[in-house]
């Protein structure tokens, strides 16, 4: 938790969190792989024998963000191992202690080196030769979607087997909010979602669409709540919202507000103290824009866009959400079931929440994973990952070449 602290800047409560979800993923995927991974057999012909197995694949290699610098790296690396491969784990630039610390843990309790290694450097220096090594046999990635599609054209160029990528990426996360909705649970999901980890997750609310019968009642209870929020210091335990990771997402979000302020409105954005002066802070803010067109891309931060949207509107808006092909989260704040079915049914996104804030997913409850932009499946602690790190084999044996099948003898 101290390194989580100090290295991501995080809160106590989401340091906490990242270690259960660490803890998740060893327990969840060693359970897995005990009724997942053991030899099945097949139907067949009488006479004939017929099984599949899984195997390792060989060499991964495991490429992990300071987002969630502990809880992912776990989560590759585990899945990796147990399905039978050696690892080469990349972590983030910015969190190498976790990184370090978890790898000294895993050799503590008898994980041999040459199961795993864990390799530092910057992008060009460790990542670009990784991926474009053919000794490797698997990548597994969580960052950007750029990054994953640089890998995906460096694996395309490289001669011999084809390897696969497993990536999971980023997404422009919607939260649609009817007129039935309730909202003090609307307001509180849009804090969760929106300033949790200073809304540096993947997962984390970008953009609110509220019906325009209750948005300046909702733009109200929100601001109001934001005012309540504590920022400052990760170590301090009443701290809501602790620091961005480094001076170049700083830089990133100052100039998406300067952009914002030409085209949206400021409608409340949280004062910094004296304290927050020299550090790397934004201040969670929330601004009304006119068209989810209006953004260019993810913005990786705590920032909020809010549009107002009217009863007859519905379709075109998840039209505009699907047709950013990011599709990670979504959330529906509505209590007409019919409405929640119809959305659910057109909206294009890997996780759906109702009624519920869009983060926190859980290992084996919430398998995690988007599709277009946002990742390329299968999902993060859910029941199809393992399988896919394996290569399958099947055998199949003629059981009457060696005398016949004996169970034709036996009685029933």
């Amino acid at each position: 938790m101290r390194l989580i602290i100090l290295e991501a800047g995080k809160t106590w409560q989401d340091a906490v969190d990242e270690i259960r979800e660490a803890v998740d993923f060893l327990r969840y995927y060693a359970d897995e792989a005990e009724s997942r991974l053991v030899p099945q057999l097949l139907d067949g012909p009488t006479g004939e024998s017929n099984s599949l197995t899984y195997v390792g694949r060989g060499v991964a290699v495991c490429i992990s963000p300071w987002n969630f610098p502990l809880a992912i790296f776990i989560g590759q690396i585990s899945a990796a191992l147990i399905a039978g491969n050696v690892v080469l784990a990349k972590p983030a630039n910015t969190t190498l202690g976790i990184a370090t610390k978890m790898i000294e843990l895993f050799y503590e309790v008898g994980l041999p080196k040459a199961a795993i290694q864990v390799l530092f450097g910057d992008t060009s220096q460790v990542a670009k030769p990784l991926v474009a090594d053919e000794r490797n046999d698997l990548i597994m990635m969580t960052g950007s979607t750029q990054t994953a599609k640089a890998i995906q054209q460096t694996l395309a160029q490289r001669p011999g087997a084809i390897t696969p990528l497993i990536a999971e990426t980023g997404g422009q996360n919607a939260m649609i909010v009817d007129s039935s909705a309730l909202p003090e649970q609307v307001v509180m999901d849009i804090i969760d979602s929106g300033f949790r980890s200073a809304g540096q997750r993947c997962s984390a609310c970008r953009v609110v669409f509220v019906h325009e019968r209750i948005a300046d009642k909702i733009i109200t209870m929100i601001t109001g709540a934001m005012a309540a929020l504590k920022i400052g210091d990760p170590q301090a335990l009443m701290t809501d919202v602790g620091p961005v990771i480094d001076n170049a997402a700083l830089k990133g979000l100052q100039d998406h507000q300067a952009y914002l302020d030409e085209i949206g409105t400021c409608l409340y954005q949280m004062p910094l103290n004296d304290a927050c002066q020299d550090g790397t802070f934004f201040a969670p803010a929330l601004y009304e824009i006119n068209s989810l067109s209006d953004l260019k891309g993810e913005v990786f931060g705590p920032i909020v866009h809010l549009i107002r949207y009217g009863s007859k509107e519905i379709d075109r808006v998840i039209d505009d959400i699907n047709a950013t092909q990011f599709g990670l989260t979504f959330g529906i704040h509505s209590r007409i079931e019919s409405f929640i079915e119809q959305v659910v049914a057109k909206i294009h996104v890997g996780n759906v929440y109702v009624n519920r804030n869009m983060i926190g997913a859980q290992v084996g409850v919430q398998p995690f994973g988007g599709q277009g932009l946002s990742g390329t499946g299968p999902k993060a602690g859910g029941p199809n990952y393992l399988p896919r790190l394996c290569h399958e084999k099947t055998i199949t044996i003629n059981t009457v070449a060696v005398g016949g099948n004996v169970t034709l003898m036996s009685k029933t």
